[in-house]
């Protein structure tokens, strides 16, 4: 295998991407990374698609929809446990093999949906089966987004982090697109009573192969250039459960910074991908299929673009983006909002608009955030502080965004406001966030230098 010779930043053994070997295993790393991510995805956009038939089928007394959104909430009560237990784990034991075992726990549990008893048939035990399930896939995903992104960061050449580490967000909104078009295939070639009855059921089967995939091209890679240079220093020693001790005691700025941040981005988030079918279908009464197609059209304008943003920000810097994303979705969350009330066409275009602005977050994550971190306790650092923020604020988003405009009339722009809130923290948290485009990830530092910001906190 070429490998280039370690030049400043980089890890000895990183892929060079200017030889046809080291472009070959880079694209390896990213299919690696993707496809558990896409995997992940796959399942919220099914689950999101097919929201309105899994309320009849599983909540079909009063609790309705709100049961649908609790479903998809809970999933997220376990991110943080999974985070914790499976963090520290990839830090001692190296990230390959933790991916290998969360992929197909969350395969599994996503294709057992589609053969659970509804509630005609089985009673309260319905919603319980679907609600364990939903638990079991989000304590795998606890492990599985942070230990991907550690992954493609540290086999991505410094320089170039941000275009790679795009690549992982992009596998997001593949699975995410796969997974509504998926569903509207469906929709377009059954009858209503058809999708009803057990049509819904079909796409969730189809994540047990993509687990299969994902574990199949884990499984031909290597751990990372970084994390071997690591254990071949001998600077990984100890248990997990001193990466987990060693985190909370030495880096709870960089923890504190990035909650804030993942407060914003997946408030953003999970309003725009999860809950906006429902809210276009039951909010602004969208008719048949307009509601998939507006969230089919937007998806795919950022698909477009992620890897372009990504390239962009290895030029620009991290914090540009994002002060350019918090900032424009500050200011049009709420006209775009009202814009989707007006018609379907209106829908489109406030949908794409929001997702244009919401791209210079979901492209760099991959390059932001598991540089907040050194070698040592990376995986975990990034699994706790994503995971414990997204339980709160993200997955919780439709929830909340459900709860307050069914139970309040007038309160339809909700949404917007409550990204806007999301947004203000970000940018708060954004001051204090280091910039680390080019910078080396590798050794036991924190990358990056000091912000104005973080001197002032600490000389107070």
């Amino acid at each position: 295998m070429t490998t280039k010779t370690a030049t400043a930043g980089d890890a000895p053994g990183l892929p060079d991407p200017e030889t046809p070997e080291g472009k070959r295993l880079l694209r390896k790393a990213i299919g690696a990374s993707a496809i558990g991510n896409a995997t992940e995805w796959y399942d919220y956009g099914v689950y999101a698609a097919t929201a309105t038939y899994l309320t009849q089928a599983f909540f079909p007394g009063d609790l309705g929809t709100i049961g649908t959104m609790l479903g998809f909430a809970v999933s997220f009560a376990l991110r943080p446990l999974g985070g914790m237990v499976w963090g520290p784990i990839g830090d001692r034991i190296g990230r390959k093999a933790v991916l290998a075992m969360t992929i197909m726990l969350i395969s599994i549990a996503t294709a057992l949906i589609g053969v659970l008893p509804t509630h005609a048939v089985a009673g309260v035990w319905a919603p319980i089966l679907l609600i364990v399930l939903r638990v079991v896939q989000g304590f795998s995903t606890g492990g599985e987004y942070g230990g991907a992104a550690t992954f493609m960061a540290e086999y991505a050449p410094d320089k170039k982090r941000g275009k790679y580490g795009s690549f992982l967000e992009f596998g997001t909104l593949a699975g995410f697109v796969l997974g509504t078009a998926f569903v509207l295939v469906l929709e377009l070639n059954l009858t209503d009573d058809q999708m009803q009855t057990w049509g819904w059921r079909i796409p969730f089967f189809f994540a047990l192969p993509l687990g299969l995939v994902g574990l199949y091209l884990r499984n031909q890679m290597e751990d990372t250039p970084v994390f071997r240079e690591m254990e071949q220093k001998g600077e990984i020693e100890g248990t997990a459960w001193t990466r987990f001790v060693d985190l909370l005691r030495d880096y709870r700025r960089p923890i504190i910074i990035m909650f804030g941040m993942v407060i914003a981005l997946n408030v953003a988030n999970y309003t725009l991908l999860a809950y906006l079918p429902t809210y276009l279908k039951n909010t602004i009464g969208l008719e048949g299929n307009d509601s998939t197609v507006t969230m089919l059209i937007g998806q795919l304008v950022m698909m477009a673009l992620i890897p372009f943003v990504g390239r962009l920000s290895d030029r620009t810097g991290r914090k540009p983006m994002w002060w350019v994303s918090l900032i424009g979705l500050f200011v049009f969350a709420l006209p775009m909002f009202w814009l989707m009330g007006q018609g379907f066409v209106w829908a489109i275009i406030g949908f794409v608009v929001l997702g244009v602005l919401y791209i210079p977050q979901l492209a760099t994550i991959s390059a932001t955030f598991p540089a907040m971190f050194p070698t040592q306790v990376r995986y975990a650092g990034f699994a706790i502080s994503y995971n414990v923020a997204t339980a709160a604020f993200g997955g919780t988003a439709p929830l909340v965004n459900d709860a307050v405009v069914e139970n309040n009339d007038g309160w339809d722009l909700f949404p917007a406001g409550y990204m806007m809130i999301a947004c203000a923290i970000g940018m708060v948290a954004l001051l204090f966030l280091r910039e680390t485009a080019g910078c080396s990830i590798r050794g036991t530092e924190i990358p990056g230098e000091e912000t104005d910001a973080e001197k002032a906190l600490t000389n107070a």
